[in-house]
């Protein structure tokens, strides 16, 4: 059965969220479209707007291809997706809360104790503690894939310190200067707003030791972190300052940032700095991207670090196959998003499993990030899945397996004109006084035919994200 197809519906019937853009693109001249997606790749270059590969020598610093065909969603189709996506972000801070204090969920017999005893992302100095405001995910990008009209499943939750946004608000404004008159023929939602969004619902967490206007401040590891241009993006859009550890200290009690003027005391940090590397009087003592005592000034309530360290044990994948369960939990009702189907290879049937069906399966590392450490059981090698099996056998739990799905496509420019690729989806929520969800997201594509690989470290891109107000 062919993948769903987000634009068409037949060869010559598209589908209603596209009609207009389909209309408008039959009378486009290729070349010039073209010379379009040139003059986007240049901007995009001399705006800075690249991220690093680690691990390889060559083109250290890359741009992530853009393409120029929107992704289309009604609104009908996204305001189903958003309460979903609500619903799972109010249980994942339910969750939160939960571990680091009273474990009802252990206690209960819905979540095995040893998912978090032990677990490396779980950290002994959170439990007991609450955040201001009780928020411990402030920024979560989940990772949404399609497979049919009305069927959208959750990939991962991405709630340590989720990359991407700067993307989409990019592809934004580089498809609103080069496209102007495609907005003027499609009420499309705004996601430029973000930062202002952004900012506002971090004050909103601000610390017992604030004294009104919160003083709001990016802490970044420096120039060569992957995501650099980001951290100095959103630090500029926001109208904050970007901070390293070396700009930072504790003094009177309060973390303090220096400026010409002298230090001055920092109510929020959003910190892209991961937590082992936060605070060296209390994880690595050999970090030099922390702040020495922010984590003492957090517990005193002098600061608020969003999100809140301890946070990265929610991304954990043998906890994720959980999350059905969790949401339930939490919140009363049966989940409105479907996890992926899982198994989880600690468990000895599932392991069985696995290692029979391994050719089919995707085989992810539980604590595995952006495509790496991942076998993709179709397009791997009778080597390869040799290999894998080995690792496998040798460390069960360390392992979650998952049936290749068919993702949705969305078509790209390619060089005869439109071809289907397929493509995931992560929007961006904001939680604080009330739980913001932008309207759309950073799309990503696989650009090669027939791959699924949609990372951009692996050799995806993205597209600007459109939701349609009616």
């Amino acid at each position: 059965m062919p993948p769903f197809d987000e634009m068409l519906l037949s060869e010559s019937d598209v589908r209603q969220p596209y009609e207009k853009f389909f209309e408008w693109f039959a009378a486009q001249d290729t070349q010039d479209l073209a010379s379009k997606a040139a003059e986007a790749e240049s901007f995009f270059r001399r705006t800075g707007i690249t991220f690093n590969v680690y691990g390889q020598e060559e083109a250290a610093e890359r741009l992530i291809p853009f393409d120029l065909v929107p992704r289309i969603m009604a609104k009908g189709e996204w305001d189903r997706l958003a309460l979903g996506i609500e619903q799972r972000v109010e249980a994942l801070n339910a969750f939160l809360h939960d571990i680091y204090h009273d474990q009802e969920i252990v206690k209960a017999g819905k979540l095995p104790a040893r998912l978090i005893e032990g677990n490396e992302a779980f950290l002994p100095e959170m439990v007991g503690f609450t955040p201001p405001g009780n928020v411990y995910t402030h920024i979560i990008g989940t990772d949404i894939v399609r497979t049919g009209e009305d069927q959208f499943y959750v990939l991962e939750d991405n709630a340590r310190t989720p990359s991407g946004v700067s993307y989409m608000i990019e592809n934004r404004e580089t498809m609103m200067q080069m496209f102007p008159e495609l907005f003027a023929q499609n009420r499309v939602r705004p996601v430029e707003t973000y930062p202002h969004h952004l900012r506002r619902s971090l004050e909103a967490v601000a610390p017992p030791a604030c004294d009104g206007n919160p003083c709001v401040a990016v802490l970044t590891p420096g120039i060569f972190n992957s995501a650099y241009f980001e951290h100095a993006f959103l630090a500029d859009q926001m109208g904050v300052e970007l901070v390293e550890g070396s700009d930072v200290a504790e003094i009177d009690g309060r973390i303090q940032m220096r400026t010409t003027e002298g230090y001055k005391p920092i109510d929020v940090i959003y910190r892209r700095v991961d937590d082992a590397f936060l605070d060296p009087k209390v994880f690595n003592p050999e970090s030099m991207l922390g702040i020495p005592g922010i984590m003492d000034a957090y517990k005193r309530g002098a600061i608020t670090i969003a999100n809140a360290p301890g946070t990265g044990i929610s991304d954990d994948k043998a906890i994720y196959s959980y999350m059905p369960e969790i949401v339930e939990f939490y919140t009363g009702k049966p989940a409105m998003l479907e996890n992926v189907p899982t198994w989880r290879c600690a468990e000895e049937d599932s392991l069985k499993y696995v290692l029979e069906h391994l050719s089919e399966l995707v085989v992810k590392e539980v604590h595995g990030s952006g495509g790496y450490g991942m076998l993709v059981g179709p397009t791997a090698s009778k080597a390869e899945c040799e290999a894998f099996a080995a690792k496998l056998k040798e460390n069960p739990s360390n392992y979650i397996a998952q049936p290749t799905l068919a993702l949705s496509t969305v078509p790209i420019l390619a060089e005869k004109g439109l071809a289907p690729r397929h493509v995931d989806l992560r929007p961006f929520v904001l939680v604080s006084d009330k739980i913001r969800i932008i309207p759309g997201g950073l799309t990503r594509v696989a650009l090669k035919e027939g791959s699924l690989v949609v990372n951009s470290s692996q050799g995806g891109g993205t597209k600007d994200t459109w939701v349609l107000r009616d």
